[in-house]
């Protein structure tokens, strides 16, 4: 099974959102903060969040680029764990059992939208406000797009 890890090429991140997510936690589109938002939600890094920003696992911060990984089922529970909490802290949820399916649901969401994808394939999120509520579209940038420098980091574990 896959899942995205977030990345990072530079510390842009850490200037354009409130919360950058760290390096290597586990992403999904989190586009569910932003369904009751209007345009008026919509400015400084707050806009950025919503206009670019996947959501981290773990800090619950944002981050513009993820990279597609395989991820092992205790990883899987892990982060739904900890969104199923988010989910009782942050949204209200009565409990982290009651959050729990939606969390899942989340996280499948992610995992299917990276399962087509070969490892290191880099994707980002774009949103924007229609009647209908908030659309997201995906773009997908392949390691043979990429140097490959900007997705590994090489080395010997020796050194």
């Amino acid at each position: 099974m896959k899942l995205a890890r977030a990345i990072h090429f530079d510390e842009s991140d850490m200037n354009v959102f409130h919360s950058p997510a760290r390096t290597g936690e586990w992403c999904i589109s989190g586009g569910f903060e932003f369904s009751n938002w209007g345009e008026a939600d919509l400015e400084g890094k707050a806009r950025q969040a919503f206009a670019n920003g996947w959501l981290g696992l773990d800090t619950f911060g944002r981050v513009t680029f993820v990279a597609v990984t395989q991820v092992e089922q205790p990883e899987l529970d892990q982060a739904a764990q900890n969104l199923a909490e988010h989910f009782v802290r942050l949204y209200g949820a009565p409990s982290t059992d009651a959050a729990m399916d939606v969390a899942q649901a989340e996280i499948v969401h992610m995992s299917e939208l990276c399962e087509e994808h070969a490892p290191n394939t880099l994707l980002t999120v774009a949103r924007e406000l229609s009647g209908a509520g908030v659309h997201e579209a995906y773009r997908v940038i392949t390691p043979q797009d990429a140097q490959l420098e900007a997705l590994a980091v090489h080395g010997a574990l020796d050194d």
